[in-house]
């Protein structure tokens, strides 16, 4: 059985984005994080990261940071009744041509494969035009970014404040679907 997520950056949508993020002591969570996904959830949401993480390949720090990184944050969120299921991250440098370095689909391919995603009901939020790209690219409903101003650039995307807006753009989408109205 196949379910919506919503697929969500980590850098500069759900933390801070300090340049290759991975200490500890560096982890803060932006404002709107804990109320966004809450709602995101109780719309019906599944949650998942997806995040290009190019300070491995550079050999800044391991994967065994990315993953301390990300058990802290999911502990913290598991704190507030949020749950994530996975985290699809890409170690390699930019130009290494992979298939998981976003915008390429491959995370998200995974995410269908391993997790039941169904790609067409899910939606893709980060802050970064690549973002935008990966929604379109595998197929997704729609994506949104946060933290940043409308531009052209952004197509069928939105541009709003932080997660919290995001969630009820997400959430009233699919419920205006729901009730038969525009996609």
């Amino acid at each position: 059985m196949t379910r919506p997520f919503v697929f969500l950056d980590r850098d500069g949508t759900l933390v801070r984005d300090r340049g290759y993020t991975y200490k500890l002591a560096d982890y803060e969570l932006l404002p709107g994080v804990r109320e966004g996904l809450l709602r995101m959830q109780q719309g019906g949401f599944s949650l998942a990261v997806v995040t290009n993480q190019s300070g491995i390949g550079r050999g800044y720090y391991a994967e065994a940071d990315l993953q301390a990184f990300q058990a802290h944050l999911f502990a913290e969120l598991e704190r507030s009744g949020i749950r994530f299921e996975h985290t699809f991250f890409c170690p390699h440098l930019p130009d290494a041509g992979c298939a998981c370095r976003k915008p390429a689909p491959g995370l998200l391919w995974r995410a269908r494969e391993e997790l039941g995603a169904d790609l067409g009901a899910s939606w893709v939020v980060g802050d970064r035009a690549s973002d935008l790209e990966l929604a379109r690219r595998a197929g997704c409903r729609g994506a949104v970014l946060v933290g940043v101003d409308a531009t052209p650039e952004l197509g069928d995307g939105r541009a709003v404040q932080n997660l919290e807006e995001a969630a009820e753009f997400i959430v009233s989408q699919d419920a205006e679907a729901d009730r038969g109205g525009p996609a």
